[in-house]
């Protein structure tokens, strides 16, 4: 077994991964994800949230155990990494599937995101006004911050901090949230894909965010549509935390 760590974050918890994985086991490190899997690793140990969204645009295609990175991926908690890693080396683990959504504006695929994807003003304290379509049915027209679509795992994070529900895991629907509504009543929604904002108001310029890094400028009136298409998998050990936790 050939073990790749990425390792960028947390310096303490990297070298706490390093040491507990040990001399014996053939690795492969380092800070740049691509780099990672460029090495032909069995698995990858993502410390962090951000180690995990940078596998996937690096273009995953084998497990990954998040350490740290949050309930929403079912990670192991920091406090747990050295059993999380003796069970890795044992081969005591599992792999779970979790799915992506795809973000494409005007038609063309730009970003795919593991937990959310969001439309925001490219302005601090700045509002736009956005519209939902469902399946092409048109769902509602509002002022807000932002609108955020999370998938399940993605309903954990700023979906939720935001007001949204949590919403569990295989059910193949995301959430839709506006930021900060300007309004006093605004729905949130569970959807099934693919669903489709839009911005209604040509004032301040709009981006698209992908997890937690910015993709493009979307213009007024252009359709940005998500959906899900493909998924990453996910190894899990008896130290993984649970989704509901």
């Amino acid at each position: 077994m050939r073990i790749g760590v990425v390792t960028g974050g947390d310096a303490h918890l990297v070298r706490r991964i390093d040491e507990a994985i040990g001399d014996e086991v053939e690795r492969a490190t380092n800070d740049d994800p691509r780099a990672v899997l460029d090495a032909n690793p069995s698995v990858v140990v993502a410390p962090g949230e951000a180690a995990v969204t940078g596998l996937v645009r690096a273009g995953v295609s084998v497990p990954i155990l998040p350490v740290g990175a949050g309930p929403g991926l079912e990670s192991v908690p920091e406090s747990d990494v050295e059993l999380g890693i003796e069970d890795l080396l044992a081969e005591e683990w599992t792999t779970r599937n979790r799915p992506l959504l795809s973000a494409s504006v005007g038609g063309n695929r730009v970003a795919d995101a593991l937990f959310d994807a969001t439309l925001v003003t490219s302005e601090p304290a700045r509002i736009s006004e956005y519209s939902v379509r469902a399946d092409g049915e048109f769902v509602d027209q509002f002022r807000a911050d932002a609108t955020v679509v999370a998938t399940p795992a993605g309903s954990r994070g700023y979906a939720r901090n935001a007001g949204g529900p949590v919403v569990q895991l295989g059910t193949e629907v995301v959430s839709v949230v506006p930021v900060a509504p300007f309004a006093i009543h605004v729905d949130d929604w569970v959807l099934r894909d693919p669903v489709t904002l839009a911005v209604e108001r040509d004032e301040d310029a709009v981006v698209l965010l992908a997890d937690d890094r910015e993709v493009c400028p979307v213009e007024p009136h252009e359709p940005v549509e998500m959906a899900f298409d493909g998924t990453v998998e996910l190894a899990s050990v008896d130290a993984s935390r649970s989704f509901f936790a």
